[in-house]
């Protein structure tokens, strides 16, 4: 191929007729015959000796490196398999949890969802219904119903004012439960949602993830005290309303009988 060219090349030199022309065609012959030669052997013979030196230290050192390193990671794959999280009790465990739920969740639901309702005419029947419905955006309708099944605080003119008082503290304490009532049954809703939930997840946690759903079970555990403490703190101040209530009656009772001997007084002096 190499003769050729220069057959052709100098076959170029020959025809040329100026002086132009002929330098034209040398350099372009010069660039291809750059071009088209080889490089020296040498240079060949350097690059493929570097290649293979590379390639030799990766199929050696570091094969064999590598082939020790997938050696360590089947070997502790092996071991979480069978010893830390063996696959078979697992799914064992997973079985368990999903037969405790077909079991049991309806059941638990259904006495959560049983109707309790037990008024039988109009204004008791519309206030026992906000009472149960687990709802907290209500307590105007709450507060407008109460009142339509208890009556209002009876007017200056209508009641004295230590009756007035009493009737006013025991109606605002009993809405303060109601509605106390109210915000925790929408509260247990909620929790027993994330028990669903954390019920669910259990059913298909991953290995390793147990630890991470007992926190939340705590968590929810935690919060559903929460709630117990809070209905425990209502039906203490509700007691102690009905104590102070009593005091109240006793007081009177006192305050009329004081009054009533010094009137019984004033009239043997009289006589």
């Amino acid at each position: 191929m190499t003769a050729a060219f220069f057959l052709l090349f100098s076959w170029f030199i020959v025809t040329a007729k100026t002086k132009r022309r002929f330098v034209a065609v040398a350099l372009v012959g010069t660039f291809a015959a750059t071009l088209i030669s080889p490089p020296r052997v040498e240079a060949q013979g350097s690059l493929v000796a570097a290649i293979d030196a590379v390639l030799n230290v990766i199929n050696g050192i570091i094969q064999t490196a590598l082939n020790s390193i997938n050696g360590v990671r089947s070997a502790i794959s092996a071991f979480y398999q069978s010893v830390v999280w063996p696959e078979q009790l697992i799914n064992q465990a997973k079985s368990q949890v999903s037969q405790m739920i077909s079991q049991y969740r309806s059941q638990m639901s259904g006495i959560f969802a049983t109707n309790l309702s037990s008024a039988t005419l109009p204004t008791p029947q519309a206030l026992e219904s906000v009472m149960r419905d687990h709802q907290t955006s209500d307590f105007g309708t709450l507060a407008t119903d109460y009142t339509n099944n208890y009556q209002a605080v009876p007017g200056a003119t209508s009641a004295s004012s230590d009756d007035r008082n009493l009737t006013d503290m025991d109606d605002a304490l009993a809405m303060d439960n109601l509605k106390t009532l109210k915000a925790t049954d929408q509260a247990v809703d909620l929790t027993l949602s994330v028990a669903d939930q954390i019920e669910d997840g259990a059913s298909s946690a991953a290995p390793g993830s147990a630890p991470f759903l007992t926190a939340t079970a705590v968590a929810a555990s935690i919060q559903s005290q929460a709630l117990t403490q809070k209905m425990i703190a209502a039906e203490l101040r509700q007691e102690a309303a009905g104590l102070a209530h009593a005091n109240a009656l006793r007081k009177r009772q006192a305050t009329f009988t004081g009054q009533l001997g010094t009137e019984i007084q004033n009239l043997l002096k009289h006589n």
